[in-house]
């Protein structure tokens, strides 16, 4: 039987209770679960904390067919075999990250707190195409997100060509990615690249059809793909 595994981050206690880290975790757990259980309700659903893993002996894991990882947090440990694997390692060095920016796109990018992103860019990556979705912004409360956001469009190009040619020098595997972004006037400033639906993705259930992380899924399970939103000429 498929076992889909979602990794979050959340607190284990010794009587095994988990707690998820914050309200936003819980949001992105339940829409993807709900995904899941639409397109295949005989696919068992798994739970499991970050720690639960990194808690184990660090030692290489035999990778499972049989096992959809669906990490919906950044923390997993560079021992566990999965097809993600090195892209979410090499999303985690978001320095290495900037200076490949800078060095060989020729994008301003976040130096150290400075200009952090508060614009997300969805991008689902499938064999076949790269798929753009609207962009999500920071909403009026804390930890609040909005989409669409607009921008102007003499900024998409540069956009869509900064996130095309990060993706393919990573060669990045099938998934749901959002570049995060900010503006500093007519300059697009480059923070960082999430392998996953991250918490601004939550703006999708309430605007998108399908929501991103039905579309995670679809890109982790190499369906094809229900169109976005949003997709570059």
């Amino acid at each position: 039987m498929r076992k889909a595994l979602i990794i979050v981050n959340a607190q284990v206690k010794a009587e095994g209770t988990m707690y998820l880290a914050s309200p936003a975790t819980e949001k992105m757990v339940m829409a993807l679960e709900k995904a899941i259980h639409a397109d295949s309700p005989s696919t068992q659903v798994e739970v499991m904390a970050a720690a639960t893993l990194w808690s184990k002996k660090a030692q290489a894991s035999k990778p499972d067919s049989d096992i959809v990882y669906c990490p919906l947090t950044i923390e997993v440990p560079n021992w566990l075999s999965f097809p993600g694997q090195k892209i979410y390692q090499d999303c985690k060095d978001v320095k290495a990250r900037r200076q490949w920016v800078d060095k060989m796109l020729g994008y301003k990018t976040s130096i150290g707190d400075s200009w952090l992103g508060d614009l997300w860019l969805p991008i689902a990556v499938t064999p076949r195409e790269l798929i753009y979705g609207e962009i999500i912004g920071e909403g009026v409360f804390p930890n609040s997100y909005e989409q669409p956001i607009s921008l102007k469009k003499s900024l998409r190009r540069p956009l869509y060509d900064l996130a095309q040619g990060l993706l393919e020098s990573l060669d990045v595997p099938s998934s749901l990615y959002l570049l995060q972004f900010s503006l500093k006037g007519q300059n697009i400033i480059f923070d960082r690249l999430w392998p996953f639906p991250a918490a601004p993705a939550i703006a999708s259930l309430t605007y998108a059809h399908p929501n991103l992380f039905t579309c995670y899924w679809h890109c982790l399970t190499h369906q094809p793909l229900p169109s976005l939103t949003a997709s570059p000429s």
